[in-house]
């Protein structure tokens, strides 16, 4: 995809490297001191349920400035089933260029093409704020419960889209998140190690230590 000075393609093994530093940059200080989102996507690339296509890096003018990439995963069905569905991240564009349209554009594009391959819908934690804007409600609205979370609990980070539409009429139950995104701390140190050092920053709105 090329509009204007914009190119969406997909990732090549040579791109690894420079998109790992390209999360790193964007997650930093985030979400906690640091971040872990760089090794989640070094450790998921060699993941079974790793989707290559769609996944995509965008560039403008030769840069690389975002990224995005999905999983497979399911549904267990209250029935006794499992639906097969996708799962999302990590998604990013570089830090100054946040804000701009280029997060949605990426995503709107990764989606159609997701679509286009035939997978039903995707779920995923994210703002409704941000994500609605691209199609996305909140699962609960499909019957879909998030695994491990306790009943009452606010599940209003959990979202959903439905990339054929219906595809999860019918169908209640819970999502499982792919084991590749649980990461252990000591392997994400030594793996940071590896890049130029960061000043990890305890910040207000971290929802991790």
């Amino acid at each position: 995809m090329n509009i204007k000075d914009i190119t969406i393609r997909l990732e090549k093994k040579e791109d690894h490297r420079a998109v790992e530093n390209l999360i790193r940059e964007s997650f930093w200080n985030v979400y906690r001191p640091g971040c872990a989102e760089h090794y989640v996507i070094h450790v998921l690339r060699g993941d079974p349920a790793f989707v290559k296509e769609p996944d995509f890096v965008m560039e403008r003018d030769g840069r690389l400035i975002g990224q995005n990439m999905f999983m497979r995963t399911v549904i267990e069905a209250d029935d006794g089933g499992t639906v097969p569905v996708l799962t999302m991240g990590p998604i990013c564009i570089t830090t100054e260029l946040k804000r701009q349209g280029y997060g949605k554009q990426l995503l709107d594009y990764s989606l159609e093409k997701a679509a286009a391959m035939g997978f039903g819908a995707v779920l995923f934690e994210g703002n409704i704020g941000y994500y609605g804007k691209s199609g996305f409600t909140y699962a609960r609205n499909f019957g879909i419960r998030y695994h491990d979370l306790p009943e009452g609990a606010d599940d209003s980070f959990f979202l959903c889209r439905e990339l054929i539409p219906g595809y999860l009429d019918d169908v209640t139950g819970v999502y499982q998140t792919p084991q590749g995104y649980y990461v252990d701390d000591a392997d994400v140190e030594a793996f940071d190690k590896t890049f130029p050092p960061k000043e990890k920053k305890k910040l207000p709105g971290q929802i991790f230590d």
